[in-house]
Parts: structure tokens; C-alpha cells; sequence
């Protein structure tokens, strides 16, 4: 997990931030991205993608992180923004507004198979977050955030669609429940549209 790390910090390199977003997928909600600078040198055991942990397991190794990193950030974008300028250009944007927030500016990026628009160095590494610890550190900041954000605040918006449950994501209940609800301000017109056009007359 340190290969791509151990081959930058040997070109000079000291602060590398490790970059990842989650919630690409799904039909409501931000899109999460974080990005992460762990100091030299430093292994944090069990830190993997996220997709393949336990919720226990990420909690526990987000705490880990949080205490360890040199710097933390995290970057949202909004359904509103991810209609208008479509899923890969708001997870790119992000990904730029988490490293901008870190406080300190990264020598170096590595970013989970996508490019950032900032003039650091950086590397797309494809399933980065399962071959690079800093960007599996992002994984799994990103994720313990947006579920958390799905668990609490936004489920209390829209407690009738499930939201704690499935994430956001496009699950047999979700799609019921647009059914039958329609959808909210934080569902993403585009995707539903794309998604469930066979299910639905509302858009």
C-alpha cells in the first residue's frame, strides 16, 4: 500500500495528500470527496478501500487517521451543482475543494483514477484506493462522512425515503419511494431521470 508513497517521498517529495471521493453513484446527496496527508513513513494496519471494510472497521480507522494525519479535509458538491455540470466534472471539483481546505499545500497528489484541477504534481492511480494508504485514508474519511451525513442530518430531512438505509444509492426501497414521494431538492434530477426512465413519469 505504500509503493506509489515510498516512490515519491525518493524523489524528494515529503507532503503527499492522498485523494478519494465517494458517492458518485448515488441518486441523492453530495458527492464527498477528502483528501488526506499522512506523515512519512507511517503505516496505519487495516487501512484499505472503504467498499471492502465493515462500517465498525472504517469508524475505528477513521478515528485512526484523524489522530495521525498531518492534515484532513473534506469537499462536497451538491445535487444542484452535480445536475448542472454532471457527476465527473463535481467529483473533480471536490476533490479541488477538499485539498484546497487542508490548510497547508500538498508537494504532492495521489488521486483515485481521476485528475484534479490544481498545479501540484500529481497521479491518477487506477482502484488507487486499494493500492496507495493515502488515498485509501481518503476512502475512508470520505465515507465515514457522507454516511454519517446520510445517518444523521439528511435522514432527519427526509426521514420517509430510507435515506440511513441505502445511502442514496439506487435500491429497490429508493426507487419505491420516489415512486410514491417523488423526489426531494437533494436528489439528483439527472441521475433519476437516466436511471429510473422506465419506472417513472414524474420527470
Amino acid at each position: 500500500m505504500l509503493v506509489h508513497e515510498k516512490e515519491i517521498w525518493e524523489q524528494s517529495y515529503r507532503r503527499i495528500a492522498g485523494v478519494d471521493e465517494v458517492g458518485r453513484g448515488c441518486l441523492f446527496g453530495d458527492v464527498v470527496a477528502a483528501a488526506v496527508i499522512l506523515p512519512e513513513g507511517l503505516i496505519i494496519e487495516g487501512v484499505d478501500d472503504s467498499k471492502k471494510l465493515t462500517a465498525k472497521k472504517r469508524e475505528a480507522l477513521f478515528a485512526q487517521i484523524m489522530e495521525q494525519a498531518l492534515a484532513v479535509s473534506v469537499g462536497q458538491v451538491d445535487a444542484a451543482m452535480i445536475d448542472e455540470i454532471n457527476i465527473k466534472q463535481a467529483s473533480r471539483l471536490a476533490m479541488k475543494l477538499a485539498v484546497e481546505g487542508l490548510g497547508e499545500v500538498p508537494d504532492y497528489m495521489l488521486i483515485d483514477a481521476e485528475k484534479v484541477d490544481l498545479p501540484q504534481p500529481q497521479r491518477a492511480i487506477i482502484k488507487g484506493d486499494a493500492n496507495s494508504q493515502s488515498i485509501a485514508a481518503a476512502s475512508i474519511v470520505a465515507k465515514v462522512t457522507r454516511d454519517r451525513l446520510c445517518e444523521g442530518e439528511w435522514e432527519e430531512l427526509y426521514p420517509d425515503y430510507g435515506i440511513k438505509i441505502h445511502k442514496g444509492y439506487a435500491t429497490k426501497l429508493h426507487r419505491e419511494q420516489l415512486l410514491s414521494l417523488g423526489p426531494t431538492p437533494m436528489h439528483r434530477r439527472s441521475f433519476i431521470g437516466r436511471i429510473m426512465a422506465d419506472q417513472m413519469t414524474l420527470f
